[in-house]
């Protein structure tokens, strides 16, 4: 009996140690796993977490993107990114809507925002012209 709960006392632990979820970035402390700068930027921040829990930071989402071809596509469980309307706040990046605009800098000179709703992304786009991508389109566009 006493070998059994052993057994199922460390598949708990083990499952435990493995979750799946983003981890928050400590700004002006975690550096980007691309370009090794420190992560300083609020609105411009993004993270991919593997299936095996392992979290990838970055300063900037086009950072994430270039990252992204150096991870097996079966290991990857989720892309976060920062958004406009929330600095800090981590969203699912295959839900974000994303303006590339010159007026709107971001820390890696891809002038690349994410927002979490179109209409916002709309209202920012009117007062500072560009355009608006969703995230199967916006990385082709960086890989080309």
């Amino acid at each position: 009996m006493r070998h059994q709960q052993l057994i199922i006392l460390l598949m708990v632990v083990l499952l435990s140690s493995c979750s799946i979820a983003p981890e928050a970035i400590v700004y002006g402390s975690d550096g980007c796993h691309f370009c090794k700068m420190t992560i300083v930027d609020k609105i411009h921040g993004a993270e991919i977490v593997t299936d095996k829990g392992k979290v990838y930071k970055f300063d900037a989402i086009e950072c994430m993107v270039n990252f992204d071809k150096e991870i097996d596509a079966g290991e990857k469980a989720m892309y976060l990114v920062n958004h406009y309307e929330s600095p800090e706040e981590l969203i699912n990046a295959q839900e974000a809507i994303f303006l590339i605009s010159k007026r709107i800098p971001s820390p890696m000179g891809a002038f690349l925002t994410a927002f979490k709703k179109e209409e916002s992304a709309m209202e920012i786009i009117d007062e500072n012209e560009g355009k608006l991508y969703v995230w199967e389109v916006l990385v082709k566009h960086l890989n080309e």
